[in-house]
């Protein structure tokens, strides 16, 4: 067990003398100033400071350790060239308050990007300053409303599906708007009696995923479509699940008018740790002069930003938004170029052969071909005395990270894998067959099971307390 960096602390050890000089702080405001308290501080020399972090990053779980089929976050492969691309000088010395004409490169770089977003998305326009997916739905939804006050219309609704992101609801909450969730129909789809039921001349947007949560193509989506906008409501496109239909057909064709992108998730951007992220928002033509500013645009001779846009909503992000992810989603779209779809093809096809190969273990509440993620359910393993907490953390002890567990909420004890397209059969065949065993140590020691994982940095944890009472600071003894 790791020891906290206070416990090896050793009075009076310096880690890096600043100055010879005692420091006069009279120039900062008091109440900033630690007066009455002794500050608890370890005393470590700088090698053991590096050394401490590094053994915690050590345990650390990450792609480059094992497999992390973490179904709708897509924690995909992020190739290391482009990494080394968002770091060439140019890129990373470029002052965000730099001039247009000392600019050029960087803003061809987001130019280039936007009309390549354009064309996997089909949209007529594009904004790349949303910093992360639910950043985008914001920015969305915040164009929408503008729009509608635009038009005179006080619209207050927007239709949710039982099966959405829950940042969709949120983030619809946020712009003031009332959410109306609708039920699934026994497929798995959006019920378009009850969308029927709940359209009128209040409906702002519909927000949709497709394919959605389950994993499962929208087959209704033209239809959905033509009855929102006949309702006068406009369509919003989570693009969380673009990577599983690039190439292949896009949100344009489906009758959307707002999609946001995650980039890490189609353009293999990093994820986890909190960010930095990108969540581009495409619109349709009607839509283009509600985009944030600037804009990025070409004049034939020149790359400007263009802060005169009509009924803008505004900045959603500083300067050009978090440029390094945008150079790496660039750096990909270039590489992949027309083999852009085989991403999707192969993420489907790996879905599709894990499913096939697990339902005859886990339960499988949608038995149809799926896309690039699917979604079992732990019932009948909890039945037998482990449920899908448990399958999880069984999991952990065989080198790969738990699959998204608990969501989507309209699916039983749900188990929600998504392999993405950068892993190799073997991977996937040693995931199967962990999957396969687990559910075999179920049916003949559950007990054994429950006491998983074993071989973690931290095992058994009691989840409800560790949530409502977190330990997050340090008392000396």
């Amino acid at each position: 067990m790791t020891k906290l960096i206070f416990e090896k602390s050793v009075e009076n050890t310096q880690g890096v003398k600043i100055t010879d000089e005692t420091v006069d702080f009279s120039f900062i405001n008091s109440k900033f100033l630690n007066q009455n308290k002794e500050t608890i501080l370890p005393e470590l020399t700088e090698l053991e400071v590096m050394r401490h972090y590094k053994e915690l990053s050590d345990k650390n779980f990450c792609i480059e350790k094992g497999f992390y089929p973490l179904g709708s976050c897509t924690m995909k492969y992020n190739p290391k060239v482009n990494e080394l691309l968002a770091t060439l000088e140019g890129f990373t010395e470029l002052h965000p308050l730099q001039d247009d004409e000392d600019s050029q490169g960087s803003l061809k770089l987001m130019y280039n990007l936007q009309e390549a977003l354009k064309t996997v998305t089909g949209m007529d326009a594009m904004t790349l300053q949303p910093a992360a997916g639910a950043h985008g739905e914001l920015c969305g939804m915040m164009i929408v409303k503008k729009y509608f006050e635009t038009t005179g219309e006080n619209r207050k609704n927007v239709i949710i599906p039982d099966s959405a992101h829950g940042t969709n609801p949120a983030s619809a909450a946020m712009c003031g708007f009332n959410t109306v969730e609708i039920k699934s129909n026994e497929k798995g789809l959006v019920d378009l009696e009850a969308l029927k039921a709940v359209l009128d001349n209040n409906t702002a947007a519909i927000m949709l995923t497709n394919p959605n949560t389950l994993g499962l193509f929208e087959e209704d989506i033209l239809e959905i479509s033509k009855l929102v906008h006949e309702a006068g409501g406009l369509l919003y496109y989570d693009g969380a699940n673009m990577n599983a239909i690039m190439g292949y057909t896009n949100p344009k064709l489906m009758g959307f008018d707002i999609v946001h992108l995650n980039l890490h998730k189609t353009f293999s951007t990093p994820h986890g740790g909190g960010g930095p992220g990108a969540g581009p928002v495409g619109v349709v033509e009607k839509l283009k002069d509600f985009l944030p500013v600037p804009t990025i645009e070409f004049n034939g001779e020149k790359y400007s930003r263009n802060y005169n846009v009509k009924h803008s909503i505004g900045k959603m992000k500083a300067f050009y938004g978090n440029f390094s992810v945008l150079i790496k989603a660039y750096a990909y779209i270039l590489l992949m170029g027309k083999n852009l779809k085989d991403a999707s093809a192969n993420a489907v096809l790996n879905a599709n052969y894990m499913m096939n190969k697990l339902k005859k273990h886990y339960l499988l509440p949608h038995d149809r071909k799926c896309m690039h993620e699917f979604v079992l359910s732990g019932d009948w393993q909890k039945e037998q005395g482990v449920n899908t907490l448990g399958i999880a953390k069984r999991l952990m002890d065989g080198n790969f990270h738990p699959p998204t567990v608990y969501f989507p909420l309209i699916v039983h004890e749900a188990i929600m894998i998504e392999p993405t397209e950068s892993e190799t059969k073997e991977r996937l065949d040693d995931f199967v067959d962990t999957m396969i065993k687990i559910a075999q140590e179920i049916k003949e020691n559950p007990e054994e099971v429950l006491s998983h994982p074993l071989t973690t940095p931290v095992r058994k944890v009691d989840e409800t307390l560790a949530a409502r009472k977190p330990d997050l600071a340090y008392k000396k003894a």
